[in-house]
């Protein structure tokens, strides 16, 4: 009976991880294609499968264009790390810089930032999609700061670092994020073409 209580607390306990990250979809491993990503030296797909990153604190940064799965391997991710016990929070990078704005002018910033330091890993989707003002660029780039060495960070993006400055402006600013996150990171390249373009095609000639 013991044993049974203890299994059902666990199972529990990663559901309210899972749902607490807030994913926007879920998405897993099953079926995921590494052939079109180009890996650093020094990490595989099982590293990711066994979210090894976050025990090291080290942060991950997905580039590559739009629809090549940077999204769906990132979420994954989280999911795996969810039923592995560690605590995720995942944002499109907008709309966590939308809800810091929010929290300073409500003066619950300190809340915010306060729940962000629990997690183990923070997942920033779509990063430089769309540019922020000084006020948000200077809240993402606390938070970043306060993640340093502390936990670790996911990023997908279609921008290379020398175009982080269209989206951040402020060019000191945006040579500290960058110093930060790459400092302990692995840089993964997403070289394929759009899954989704490739299934509207396929759609097409079928």
């Amino acid at each position: 009976m013991l044993k049974l209580e203890v299994e059902h607390r666990e199972a529990s306990r990663k559901a309210r991880l899972l749902r607490n990250a807030n994913f926007y979809t879920i998405k897993t491993f099953d079926g995921y294609m590494f052939d079109e990503i180009k890996f650093p030296q020094g990490l595989t797909p099982g590293d990711l499968k066994d979210c090894k990153f976050i025990e090291e604190k080290k942060n991950l940064i997905f580039y590559g264009n739009v629809g090549t799965g940077k999204t769906h391997l990132a979420t994954a991710i989280g999911v795996e790390a969810c039923r592995k016990g560690y605590n995720v929070k995942f944002f499109r990078t907008a709309a966590l810089v939308n809800r810091l704005v929010e929290a300073r002018k409500g003066g619950e910033l300190s809340g915010l930032l306060k729940q962000l330091t629990k997690a183990d890993l923070l997942i920033c989707d779509e990063w430089g999609y769309v540019p922020v003002d000084r006020e948000g660029a200077q809240l993402l780039f606390q938070v970043i700061s306060d993640c340093y060495e502390q936990r670790s960070i996911i990023i997908t993006t279609n921008l290379e670092f020398s175009r982080w400055m269209s989206v951040f402006y402020d060019e000191q600013m945006t040579a500290a994020i960058i110093d930060r996150l790459i400092h302990h990171c692995y840089l993964l390249i997403f070289d394929g073409q759009s899954y989704r373009m490739k299934q509207s095609l396929m759609r097409q000639l079928s």
